[in-house]
């Protein structure tokens, strides 16, 4: 059985939205795009790499799946797009139809939350999440997430799409904890039995 690892970056009041660049998703008018650039510390893709292991795949709702699809594949030769691009990439949509345009893309199709347990039941590796706040909060809500990395910075933004925005209460557990030179601090958590 696989595990759900989701991985996201987060500022203090908890918005998750377009931490990469400044087009990354200006949905709801949201301006701060690219908020996350400035504290990324080498630390953080250590962690990252951690807990993603050597066997994973990616799990994504559309729209992140749709961004992603539209910008990796289009960057120079990194170690990051590469592994992107060789993973197998699980998206979760009602709307989309197949194919989809990313190599080893595989579309979930019916209930998300259904779909995504079906995979964890039949695969060994990690399914790893970034963003895909709509799907995260379907997956927490049903106890599939295995691990969460928050990699929360120092920064208040006031708007923005948030993680937690629904149902609750949750519990979890921090597993560890450690804070990069550029102040992020990095806490694992695993959902409280």
């Amino acid at each position: 059985m696989g595990r759900i690892v989701v991985i996201e970056h987060l500022t203090l009041d908890g918005v998750m939205q377009a931490p990469g660049h400044p087009e990354e998703d200006p949905r709801d008018g949201f301006r701060h795009g690219g908020w996350a650039s400035a504290a990324q510390d080498p630390l953080m893709q250590e962690v990252m790499g951690a807990s993603m292991s050597s066997a994973w795949s990616l799990l994504a709702g559309r729209t992140t799946y749709e961004r992603f699809a539209a910008y990796w594949p289009r960057q120079a030769p990194n170690p990051f797009t590469e592994a992107l691009d060789r993973v197998t990439k699980y998206v979760a949509s009602t709307t989309l139809s197949g194919p989809l345009p990313w190599r080893n893309s595989v579309l979930l199709h019916g209930d998300a939350v259904e779909a995504v347990g079906k995979v964890k039941a039949e695969v060994s590796e990690n399914l790893v999440v970034f963003g895909s706040g709509v799907l995260v909060r379907s997956l927490l809500a049903a106890g599939l997430v295995d691990e969460m990395v928050l990699m929360i910075h120092p920064l208040v933004l006031g708007s923005g799409r948030r993680l937690f925005a629904g149902p609750g209460p949750s519990s979890f557990r921090l597993t560890d904890a450690t804070t990069t030179p550029t102040g992020v601090i990095i806490a694992l958590y695993r959902p409280r039995d």
